[in-house]
């Protein structure tokens, strides 16, 4: 026996504000989606529903990846341009502490040379060497040589002592790291004057640096510059106190006088150095008597130039007088702009007392000035 199934018909009415077009479970897309905020606190709890909010766009592998490419050029772009403009930077900063010279290397020492300045350092026997050599031994160079670069390598400034320290160190250990030096860069072109400051303004601080050798680089800057010996002293030892320029115009009047035959102007102490101004001052073939002294021992050292000087100014002093001069004496006072001026004049003998420092005048000037100043007195009334 078949067993008959039932067919039931189900038909489903719709309502009216339903749209049958649709399948169940879907809103029509122009129905608006109504949220409720019933949260307490929320930041829409109480604002209008949106209607018709716009679809999630949706894009395809190939949009993806295209857009994730443009992306990761664009920040590797920006990239790019920070680590450019680091750079950029760093080099203008790199220029600006070179021309400062606080831009430090290490140089071959064969490449420094000691040409376009006098060093106002001796280059006689440095009796501090030895201590400077074991220092930079024990714990290196604190403080880098500065130099000026050239085409052929670079011109020394400041730091002779410490240049000679390391090629003696090379000489003698054969060790290759004494065949470089540190080293600061100074700009190129700096002007004269400049460069013999720095490297005065160094060594004017140390107590050992002598008045010869100073008055030794006042001759030369001098002489380089074309300025006279008396404003080469007021321009590179401006900082030092006025009675220590006027010794070192006295020292360099004693090393000119005297014309190169000194050769230890260093060792001279400074007593004796004033009284040997005041001795070739005096009268002026004193000079030429005590540069022939000097000459007749070509051999000597430091102790017997010294030994030498003081002889000749001694025997100067001790010299009888000759016979037959006149004790007279004939002194006035004279008012001057510059102050009062005492003359006292006897037989071979004028001296003038004004508040001036005649030192600081060019011995020119000074030789012209007395020339027409013995002229004046034998001209006839």
């Amino acid at each position: 026996m078949v067993k008959k199934r039932s067919v039931f018909d189900i038909n489903f009415d719709l309502d009216e504000e339903e749209d049958a077009g649709f399948p169940a479970g879907n809103a029509p897309a122009e129905s608006p989606v109504v949220k409720e905020y019933n949260i307490q606190g929320h930041p829409l709890q109480n604002s209008d529903p949106v209607p018709n909010p716009p679809a999630p766009s949706r894009r395809g592998p190939m949009a993806s990846a295209i857009s994730e490419t443009l992306e990761a050029t664009s920040e590797r772009a920006s990239a790019e341009a920070a680590i450019r403009a680091e750079n950029d930077a760093l080099a203008h900063e790199h220029v600006r502490l070179k021309r400062l010279g606080l831009i430090t290397d290490l140089i071959q020492t064969s490449d420094v040379h000691t040409d376009k300045l006098t060093r106002d350092r001796s280059a006689n026997v440095d009796p501090e060497l030895a201590e400077l050599k074991q220092s930079i031994q024990s714990v290196g160079l604190s403080n880098p040589i500065r130099v000026e670069q050239t085409d052929n390598g670079y011109e020394l400034i400041q730091g002779f002592r410490r240049l000679t320290a390391f090629r003696e160190l090379a000489a003698e250990t054969g060790d290759p790291r004494y065949s470089r030096i540190p080293a600061a860069l100074v700009p190129r072109g700096e002007p004269l004057a400049d460069l013999y400051r720095k490297m005065v303004d160094e060594n004017l601080v140390r107590k050992d640096l002598s008045f010869g050798e100073m008055a030794r680089l006042a001759l030369s800057y001098a002489q380089d510059s074309g300025v006279e010996v008396s404003d080469a002293v007021g321009t590179l030892y401006a900082s030092a106190l006025k009675q220590k320029k006027t010794y070192i115009r006295q020292f360099a009047r004693v090393l000119a006088d005297l014309d190169g035959a000194l050769r230890y102007p260093e060792a001279i102490p400074r007593a004796l150095g004033l009284d040997v101004y005041r001795f070739l001052d005096a009268q002026a073939g004193n000079a030429m008597a005590l540069k022939k002294a000097l000459i007749k021992q070509p051999e000597r050292d430091a102790d017997a130039e010294l030994a030498i000087l003081r002889a000749g100014i001694t025997a100067k002093k001790a010299a009888p007088k000759p016979a037959g001069r006149s004790s007279a004496k004939t002194s006035l006072r004279l008012g001057l702009p510059q102050g009062e001026m005492r003359v006292i004049a006897s037989d071979g003998k004028v001296e003038m007392r004004l508040p001036r420092d005649f030192s600081a005048v060019s011995k020119a000037r000074l030789q012209r000035g007395i020339e027409a100043f013995l002229a004046a007195l034998d001209q006839k009334d």
